[in-house]
């Protein structure tokens, strides 16, 4: 008996392994497959990123950072729309939108031209000031959180640091990826796959935001908090070259240049080139405000108003995103940048001129298709004219100061969306004319300043990609 218990006490370990070994690896086999989409997502989300040198340079980083920011913000979107605009009647939501304007874009449109040069300053600590703007975005996605669900007047001033804090980040961005260009990128194709990555980013967060909305008001905020909170750190992790300003010097936007230097003396096809830009992005906050109100009182023929605000605003953002990938693949064939941007004012200066002569809800979501389009297009060419024509000394200084005035822009042309009258064919008509005095202030200047630049100069041709 005992000898037969000590054959079994030497067998029982073989065979509790021989049991535990394909339970073990089952375990491992089900540990893989579930782990398999997010290891294999985040390896594949890292090679694209740092396809190309992206990921020597540290753009790659900064790639990823912009895409954390944009799913962030709309995170943040997407709890204030649902309070300040969905949540109540029409003309209630109308009153809280135009106090939301008064507390958060009056001020900002003091603050914005103090922006870009305040940022000027401090060209050491960029890498600080990116996580400062993330980590102040997820504080105030914390003390909204509480005033989201009623609306209170505290939740203003907290949206406008936000704001403001959203936007210092996009300045420092622009004056941060001159830095970080691998061997064969151009300046345009960095910038097109940063913003291209925070449009997929955006696209990707907006129903994950809507989602938490539906467990709670406070949850997209929290949500927001947690990706700004990650931003912060990633911002930290930045390659240290963001921070130096070897060679840098200021630029400034004002005037002809007397006494008061201005962007004028880095030439005349970027100041025609902003005018171009600054009318488009006028148009994007105009349409914004406007077609908020008037497909939440008119929607389009048989659907909601949230559909119908999905409907435009999906096709403005599937314009955008096709206008980013277009710009990074966009070679010159004898069209410079000043004949791309005056092409695309004009485009979409028509398409305004069809949705007012014949308005309806399918003009409505093609201007909307071509308004993204068109201003992609456009900004990647405004940044081709900043690399071409600004000396590398004043380069990411100017791209600060021209990101101050477009953001300016869109809160003027939010600010007129929200005051006018709700008629299509009247807002149309408004849309036409900003585009218009656009068209007249940078069209002929862009195409002249095109004419004078011959290729039998011997300068090098200009490069959309």
């Amino acid at each position: 008996m005992g000898h037969y218990d000590g054959v079994a006490a030497a067998r029982s370990p073989a065979r509790s392994e021989d049991h535990a070994g394909p339970l073990r690896r089952a375990g491992r086999l089900v540990g893989r497959a579930l782990h398999l989409p997010f290891t294999g997502t985040a390896r594949g989300i890292r090679k694209a990123t740092h396809a190309h040198g992206a990921g020597e340079s540290g753009l790659g980083k900064l790639i990823e950072l912009h895409a954390v920011n944009g799913a962030g913000d709309v995170m943040i979107t997407v709890a204030l729309a649902s309070t300040v605009f969905f949540s109540v009647p029409t003309d209630e939501a109308r009153g809280r939108v135009a106090l939301y304007l008064a507390v958060t874009m009056a001020p900002f449109t003091l603050l914005a031209p103090v922006i870009g040069p305040l940022l000027d300053r401090i060209p050491h600590g960029r890498r600080a000031a990116m996580a400062g703007a993330m980590l102040t975005r997820a504080v105030l996605a914390i003390m909204m959180s509480g005033a989201v669900a009623t609306g209170g007047l505290e939740l203003y001033p907290a949206a406008l640091g936000v704001l403001v804090a959203s936007k210092a980040y996009g300045v420092v961005r622009s004056a941060v990826v001159p830095r970080l260009l691998p061997p064969t990128f151009s300046l345009v194709k960095a910038n097109s796959r940063v913003t291209l990555a925070g449009l997929l980013a955006t696209g990707v967060a907006a129903p994950i935001g809507a989602g938490l909305q539906m467990v709670g008001p406070g949850w997209p905020l929290y949500g927001a908090c947690a990706l700004f909170l990650l931003g912060a750190f990633w911002a930290w992790r930045m390659p240290p070259k963001v921070d130096s300003a070897k060679g840098e010097r200021r630029a400034h936007l004002l005037t002809h240049g007397e006494k008061r230097p201005s962007l004028r003396t880095v030439g005349p096809s970027v100041l025609h080139g902003l005018a171009a830009n600054a009318a488009q992005r006028m148009l994007s906050g105009f349409l914004i405000f406007f077609l908020a109100f008037l497909l939440r009182e008119h929607p389009l023929s048989g659907q909601s108003a949230a559909v119908s605000l999905g409907i435009v605003g999906v096709a403005a953002g599937v314009g955008n995103a096709c206008g980013t990938a277009v710009g990074s693949l966009l070679r010159d064939r004898g069209h410079g940048p000043e004949v791309i941007i005056a092409t695309m004012i004009s485009v979409v200066l028509g398409t305004a001129v069809c949705a007012a002569v014949f308005f309806g809800g399918v003009m409505v979501a093609v201007l909307g298709a071509v308004a993204g389009l068109t201003q992609a297009l456009s900004k990647l060419s405004l940044d081709a004219l900043i690399q071409r024509d600004v000396p590398e000394v004043v380069r990411t200084s100017a791209f600060a100061r021209s990101e101050t005035a477009l953001q300016m822009a869109w809160v003027v042309g939010g600010a007129i969306g929200i005051a006018l009258p709700l008629n299509g064919t009247l807002g149309m008509a408004v849309a036409a004319g900003i585009l218009g005095l656009g068209a007249l202030l940078a069209v002929r200047g862009l195409l002249g300043a095109a004419r004078r630049r011959p290729g039998s100069e011997g300068r090098p041709k200009a490069r959309v990609a």
